[in-house]
């Protein structure tokens, strides 16, 4: 069964949430998250990614994503497909102190799902948003960029190396090739200014 959060325009921009079953921190190693980092970069240069924000987290990665050939749903696909076989594979081949359990928990995740034999790294479905305007689209990038401050990880969402708050800051990060939101200028001499995107 399909959760209530489906994508149903192809072609526009969403705010997608990736979840690693069981909530297990498996980004709390680095070489996990330079996958993630890695298969953006691809998908970005070679599969038609527009990727306006990011973060990832211990547990799950959010994306502020859009597809230049309308196939957003297959680039999600895509994107989860290979970064858990490339994250499973060193699982199973680099020293990984939580290995047996970590394993367990993604081979029992399989059970209730027939479309995984092995191992079921990240729990279906996406929580897909559509951004529908400009105001909602800075909402979705606030929180992904505060979502290190709250966890209290970081002081400044800047200062967070695994999001794209350090592009939007200062204009580079882990990933060069984020397309940055046009950031709305509000004249605050007048009132009628604050009201613009509502």
């Amino acid at each position: 069964m399909k959760e209530g959060y489906i994508i149903r325009d192809q072609e526009k921009t969403h705010f997608i949430t990736a979840t690693v079953v069981d909530w297990i921190d498996v980004f709390t190693n680095k070489s996990y998250k330079d996958v993630v980092i890695d298969s953006l970069n691809y998908c970005i240069k070679r599969r038609g990614m527009i990727l306006y924000g990011y973060v990832i987290m211990s547990n799950h990665v959010h994306l502020i994503m859009q597809s230049k050939d309308g196939k957003l749903s297959d680039l999600i696909r895509d994107f989860k497909k290979f970064t858990a076989t490339t994250i499973l594979k060193e699982i199973n081949t680099k020293p990984e102190s939580r290995r047996e359990w970590m394993l367990e928990r993604f081979k029992k995740a399989t059970k209730t799902h027939a479309r995984n034999k092995n191992y079921q790294f990240w729990r279906y479905g996406n929580h897909a948003e559509e951004i529908y305007s400009e105001k909602f689209l800075w909402s979705k990038l606030d929180y992904i960029h505060l979502n290190p401050v709250r966890a209290g990880i970081v002081e400044k969402a800047s200062h967070y190396l695994y999001s794209s708050a350090t592009n939007y800051i200062d204009g580079k990060g882990v990933l060069s090739n984020i397309e940055l939101a046009a950031n709305p200028v509000i004249n605050v001499l007048r009132p009628s200014s604050f009201y613009r995107n509502e």
